[in-house]
């Protein structure tokens, strides 16, 4: 029976498929971290304060790169390079959504409407990766390969997501509210979009590899898609909404070491 579950466990067990899987995460996890120790570098001095934690998010970015490239290594394994069609974080920056690249490579410093674009742009796509990861935790945080990783992984997503929380409804009592709302509807729905176009991307690749039947291949493109519908008609409005989380200062320290994979 196809499951989420099934799904991922035939691409993990595969080598070619858990190699692509584990290359297209590293590279999005690693465009991260350059994004936010460029934005780091680039604060305001009135949001000078932000500069750590957004340091820190950068770091726990880099770090995820790292774990996902320790779990090729541990398996024999050495990155591919990611199909343009798969890259999230890319095609995002085409899409306009988040900070230009060539904005970040200036050395001009940001603005604090600058700021309020990369937090909704953050809070956005941390719900996404907070949900992903809390999929693969509740079905392979016990797994002996990749169990360490998802369970590391996911706590530092929560964190980034109840940081952009907290950050955001900071900026909105500063008098932002009608900006940060306007530029997070703006984000979310162009996401949903990326990420449906991603995700079919993904799962063609991913059928090459692994030999799906067309059966198989149409039945995963009409759940793609029907995700796509319903976040379309009322499930990006998730990712607007603001609340202040339970972790407060949830990026206020150090990042914590990545594991060490035999």
């Amino acid at each position: 029976m196809l499951s989420a579950r099934s799904l991922f466990q035939e691409i993990l067990d595969n080598d070619e498929s858990f190699r692509l899987f584990c290359s297209i995460a590293a590279s999005g996890e690693s465009q991260g971290g350059w994004e936010n120790g460029r934005i780091a570098a680039l604060v305001p001095e009135s949001e000078r304060d932000l500069a750590a934690k957004i340091t820190r998010h950068g770091a726990d970015e880099d770090k995820h790169g790292r774990i996902f490239r320790a779990l090729l290594r541990k398996r024999g394994l050495t990155p591919v390079t990611v199909p343009a069609d798969t890259d999230y974080t890319m095609i995002l920056e085409r899409h306009g959504i988040g900070l230009a690249h060539h904005r970040l490579r200036a050395d001009r410093p940001l603005t604090v409407p600058d700021i309020v674009t990369y937090l909704a742009h953050s809070r956005v796509t941390e719900q996404r990766a907070s949900e992903q990861m809390a999929l693969l935790r509740r079905y392979f945080a016990d797994h002996p390969d990749v169990g360490r990783a998802v369970r590391m992984i996911s706590g530092d997503e929560d964190n980034h997501l109840a940081y952009c929380h907290e950050e955001l409804l900071r900026l909105a009592a500063a008098g932002h509210g009608h900006a940060i709302q306007r530029t997070l509807r703006a984000c979310a729905l162009a996401e949903i979009r990326v990420y449906r176009d991603v995700s079919l991307a993904v799962m063609a690749h991913m059928g090459r590899i692994l030999g799906w039947s067309k059966a198989t291949s149409a039945l995963l493109a009409l759940g793609i898609h029907a995700v796509y519908a319903y976040e379309r008609a009322a499930g990006w409005r998730r990712m607007v909404r603001l609340r202040m989380p339970e972790r407060r200062n949830a990026l206020g320290g150090p990042a914590a070491a990545a594991p060490e994979f035999a």
